[in-house]
């Protein structure tokens, strides 16, 4: 009766041993797969063609004299002579999020209780050609045409919505104020890809603008700056330069996203180490109990792959099983994730079939060296221990 509870007793151990080993793996898996596809989706975000070009393009805050239209129009005339400097021009958007927008925007078919918001950007000349942002019909503003002051440019989302059929050349109303429409350009993401594209209008509006942008040509950013600098202080005396770039404030939309990639980063290291610990403290716990068993074995012919294999097959069968629960609970944690984004990438089943790979060499690797030593064993010395 004691031997029986004793044989009860650990076998109940060894169960709860395993178990633990491979809630540990499960953990691992579903962390891993995490890892990659938040990797790949973060991938996509700063490679994704956003429909206009943010790359070497520097913020420079609009304060102090530069809010005078001749101060204003003097510093654009210098710095696109600067070398190393392609275009220079002013914007009432950051391009990274939100900025405002408005309802009051009139058109032929109309519904009057619609309430839809319309993003804003105010821009002075050579905005949009400075943003690369593509036309798909019409024209960009022009200092040639006068009548651009009352004119309007459109994105494809909102010719959309408004369904008009040819709008160069409609008329719409701006709070109150008939416009022109003169172009449309092609959509560009101005908020992250948790958000789907908006509708928004372009107008000239010099005196809404806050931000100068310039395009700086790559690997002269730090002379350009230099030289921006002495002629922001020779122009506005007594106002420091602020400047950033605009790839940085793209990147501040996924603050959050970043953030969650190193913590998922972290937890999955540490989840592996854990399970890597539990699975030698396993490893070594079986071989010590299977050393009579390996020396038996050994002296009836068995070789060391043969033992290896025997020893290392248990530990196999808990780290599939592991997988198997892992892989449907990996899609179901990264599908909603993904889902809160409305542009992303598509699921493969390379994601999960990497991560349960990953785990089984981690698995592996673990448990070689105690099954290794455990299957060069001298039979006669192991038996005479026992």
């Amino acid at each position: 009766g004691v031997l029986k509870g004793k044989i009860q007793t650990l076998t109940a151990e060894i169960w709860a041993r395993k178990g633990l080993v491979v809630f540990q793996f499960i953990i691992s898996i579903v962390l891993i797969a995490s890892v990659l596809v938040i990797y790949k989706q973060m991938e996509f975000v700063q490679t994704k063609n956003l429909g206009y070009n943010k790359e070497n393009i520097l913020i420079i805050q609009r304060k102090g004299e530069l809010w005078k239209q001749e101060k204003l129009e003097s510093f654009l005339d210098r710095i696109k002579n600067v070398p190393g400097i392609q275009e220079a021009s002013i914007i009432g958007h950051n391009l990274a999020g939100r900025n405002g927008g408005t309802y009051r925007i009139e058109w032929q078919g109309k519904d009057p209780l619609d309430k839809t918001e319309f993003e804003r950007f105010p821009v002075y000349y050579d905005m949009i050609e400075l943003l690369g942002i593509q036309l798909k019909a019409g024209r960009s503003f022009s200092k040639e045409y006068a009548s651009d002051s009352s004119a309007i440019i459109f994105n494809e989302t909102a010719i959309r919505f408004m369904k008009l059929e040819d709008p160069i050349g409609t008329t719409v109303k701006l709070w109150g104020k008939e416009r022109r429409i003169i172009g449309v350009v092609r959509d560009f993401h101005f908020e992250s890809f948790r958000e789907p594209l908006k509708p928004l209008f372009i107008w000239l509006a010099p005196g809404y603008t806050w931000n100068v942008m310039v395009k700086v040509e790559a690997g002269k950013e730090q002379e350009a700056i230099a030289r921006l600098q002495d002629i922001h202080g020779e122009l506005n005396a007594g106002f420091p330069m602020d400047y950033r770039f605009q790839d940085e404030d793209y990147l501040s939309l996924y603050s959050a996203e970043r953030r969650v990639s190193m913590l998922s980063k972290y937890f999955a290291c540490l989840a592996i180490l854990i399970s890597c610990l539990g699975l030698f403290g396993l490893a070594a716990f079986t071989t010590e109990r299977r050393t009579r068993e390996i020396g038996i074995r050994k002296i009836l012919g068995s070789g060391e792959f043969g033992i290896i294999r025997l020893l290392t097959g248990d530990f196999t069968r808990m780290v599939v099983m592991a997988i198997l629960i892992a892989l449907p609970l990996s899609y179901l944690v990264t599908r909603h994730w993904l889902n809160g984004f409305v542009y992303h990438i598509r699921l493969s089943i390379w994601f999960f079939a990497a991560a349960g790979l990953l785990a089984l060499l981690i698995a592996w690797l673990t448990v070689g060296l105690h099954t290794w030593k455990a299957a060069r064993i001298n039979p006669v010395k192991c038996l005479k221990e026992e």
